[in-house]
Order: C-alpha cells, then sequence, then structure tokens
C-alpha cells in the first residue's frame, strides 16, 4: 500500500505546517538533519525567521511562508506552493491544528466550525494541491498528523481526527501506484505547546512522549511505507484496547487530553 520509501526520501524540499512549535518544529529540525531543504509555514513572521535562522545553519535551504491557514486567501498561497511545478515540494507534513478544552456545548459554535477548518478542510486542500503535483512527478509523500483521539471517542477533536484517518488510509491505497506514499501519524501526549495553549496542563508521566522521539519514530515508519504510525508502546496498546471494548467503556478516557 506504499511506493518503494527509497522513492521519497531527502534530498528534496519540504513543507511543514505549524513549523515554528512542537511537532511541526522537530520535524523541521529532523527533516533537515536529513538533508532536506525546507518550506516552513505559520502565522507569526518573527518566529518563522528565528527558527529559518536556525535551520540554514545546517546548510539546507529554507522559505518562509507566513500563512494564517483559517484564512482562506493565504492559505490558497501554501496550495500554490506546492502545486508549484518549477519548486516541487517532496514531502508535505500536514501538521497545523489546535484544539478546544472543553466539552461541545462548551464552546461558541463559531469556534468548533474553525477547528473543523484547520483540522479537515486545511489538510484535505493541502493534500490535494501536493498529491495531484506529486502523482504527475510519479514520486512524493504527506504526513497527516492526525491523533490517538481518533480511536477513542472524543467529541469534535477526536471525530475530525477520524476523518483525516479515513482519508489517509484511503489516499495511502489509492496513490501508492503513482509512487505516492501517504502516512497518518498519531501522536499520543507530547511535550509541546499544543495543551498548554489549550490551558491543559502539561504531565511528565509514562503517557508523555518527547517530541524527538515521537518524530524519529513517524519518519522510521515513513521510510518503511506504514500507513500509520503510533508512536509508544503505550499507545500502541491503547489504539488495540480501543478495537475491542465498547463505546461506553472508552469514554471513560474522556478525561485524556488531545494529542
Amino acid at each position: 500500500m506504499s511506493s518503494s520509501p527509497s522513492s521519497h526520501r531527502a534530498p528534496g524540499t519540504a513543507l511543514v505546517t505549524g513549523a515554528t512549535a512542537g511537532i511541526g518544529l522537530e520535524f523541521a529540525r529532523q527533516l533537515a538533519g536529513r538533508g532536506q531543504d525546507l518550506v516552513l509555514v505559520a502565522r507569526d513572521t518573527e518566529r518563522l525567521d528565528r527558527v529559518a535562522a536556525e535551520l540554514r545553519r545546517t546548510g539546507r535551504e529554507v522559505e518562509v511562508l507566513p500563512a494564517d491557514l483559517l484564512d482562506r486567501g493565504q492559505r490558497a498561497r501554501v496550495e500554490a506552493r506546492l502545486a508549484d511545478p518549477d519548486r516541487p515540494v517532496d514531502l508535505l507534513v500536514n501538521n497545523a491544528g489546535f484544539g478546544l478544552k472543553g466539552r461541545f456545548l462548551d464552546h461558541d459554535v463559531d469556534d468548533e466550525e474553525r477547528m473543523l477548518e484547520i483540522l479537515v478542510t486545511t489538510p484535505m486542500r493541502l493534500a490535494h494541491a501536493a498529491l495531484r503535483a506529486q502523482t504527475g512527478r510519479g514520486r512524493g509523500g504527506v504526513i497527516n498528523v492526525s491523533s490517538v483521539a481518533s480511536f477513542l471517542p472524543r467529541g469534535t477533536y477526536g471525530a475530525a481526527k477520524t476523518w483525516l484517518n479515513r482519508f489517509g488510509t484511503w489516499a495511502a491505497a489509492e496513490y501508492a501506484p503513482s509512487g505516492v506514499t501517504v502516512m497518518t501519524l498519531c501522536p499520543g501526549f507530547v511535550k509541546t505547546e499544543f495543551h498548554e495553549r489549550m490551558g491543559v496542563r502539561r504531565g511528565d508521566g509514562f503517557l508523555w512522549l518527547e517530541p524527538e522521539f515521537l518524530v524519529r519514530e513517524a519518519l522510521a515508519d515513513f521510510d518503511r511505507g506504514r500507513v500509520f504510525s503510533v508512536p509508544g508502546r503505550q499507545y500502541q496498546a491503547i489504539r488495540a484496547v480501543a478495537r475491542v471494548l465498547p463505546t461506553g467503556v472508552l469514554q471513560r478516557f474522556q478525561s485524556m487530553g488531545r494529542r
């Protein structure tokens, strides 16, 4: 269900969304270490410039593309960059996202809609642009960052990530014959800013993964042509248990955080 791993490895160019912090930043660092040039996408121009300066010291070419992916005009610029035949993007890392603390009816419905836009519509549109260009060249890859929450009854966040899982499973099979690998990464708790931005205290227990470990495992799985990557044995166990337990039992995991 995948292309040969050698067809999408560095060197080449990777575009990473949400590239200035957390999982996205770690992807950028490790991809640069593998010899890939980078296109970094995020809202904060100042942070983009700082990260780009850091990564250029590795000898890689680094392009910054400031964009608020909730703004359709700005997102269209990212789509156009992915589609540019003169500057091919060999790997798209669909990482940008956010979560909402609390339950569905605690949130303003407009905030729910914005979350759906960033978790479903944005990765779909960026993947569409990337896959069209990559299948035309006969090589490339997409990593969609989902969540272990997608295996559990986790409200609208988990539902959105479940969509991403199903999309990724289908796309992996659909585009493998064209030389393109699509992998869905499902992190559990990761020691990043993600939870802090939601107002959720970050923990230090056995469930919390270091971003370096997460991305290293994800890239190893990508090189193997895996359709799913679930780093950490604890989360692989949760995924396995979630397949057999009834929904009522799984709802006891509602106290778990996002990603």
